[in-house]
């Protein structure tokens, strides 16, 4: 896993709530164990025709400067349903290393954590500032430090966020808990 520490990255913007892991990933993939193949897999329905085309108008991830973006903000409860690690596994082989809600799902919140993905949690308020933010300037650039457990916004003021010790701690040497467990 790549460590995560302090970063600077645009953001790609999801608006829309319970989006469910069969979304980010369906289950036709979750056959595959190579992470890095999952890129494609992301949002497989959402971006592509049947033919494998791109649909038309094209997906968010899929419109022109929205590559290399590392930090989505999306809608309140992301990653309902089933536990499939493979959900993190396509967000991070996409590029993205911290997502931005209102709520994530339990499970979801968990396998991000163990799999190099940060979940910050937003209060209302806080998220639809940052909506507004995206929205008046949509290159706008934001540093995730997670060693400071904050958001720097291009204003200068901070978003704060808390995470479990531990999960800080496996992020940031870029481990899981068999790494931390093995390194003992």
């Amino acid at each position: 896993m790549t460590p995560l520490r302090r970063w600077t990255a645009r953001t790609l913007v999801l608006p829309m709530e319970n989006v469910d892991t069969d979304q980010i990933v369906p289950a036709r993939y979750l056959k595959v164990t190579d992470k890095a193949g999952l890129a494609e897999a992301l949002f497989r329905d959402w971006r592509f025709e049947e033919d494998g085309s791109l649909k038309d108008p094209p997906f968010i991830l899929d419109q022109p400067g929205m590559a290399g973006r590392q930090i989505m903000l999306v809608g309140d409860n992301f990653g309902a349903g089933s536990s499939r690690e493979h959900a993190p596994w396509a967000l991070t082989a996409w590029g993205v290393r911290a997502i931005l809600s209102t709520g994530f799902a339990d499970i979801f919140r968990s396998n991000s954590l163990k799999n190099g993905l940060l979940p910050i949690v937003v209060s209302p308020e806080v998220h639809r500032r940052l909506w507004e933010l995206i929205e008046r300037e949509p290159d706008a650039e934001l540093i995730v430090d997670l060693a400071e457990e904050g958001v720097l916004l291009p204003d200068g003021s901070t978003i704060d966020f808390t995470i479990d010790p531990f999960a800080k701690r496996m992020l940031i040497a870029g481990t899981d808990e068999l790494g931390y467990l093995l390194s003992k």
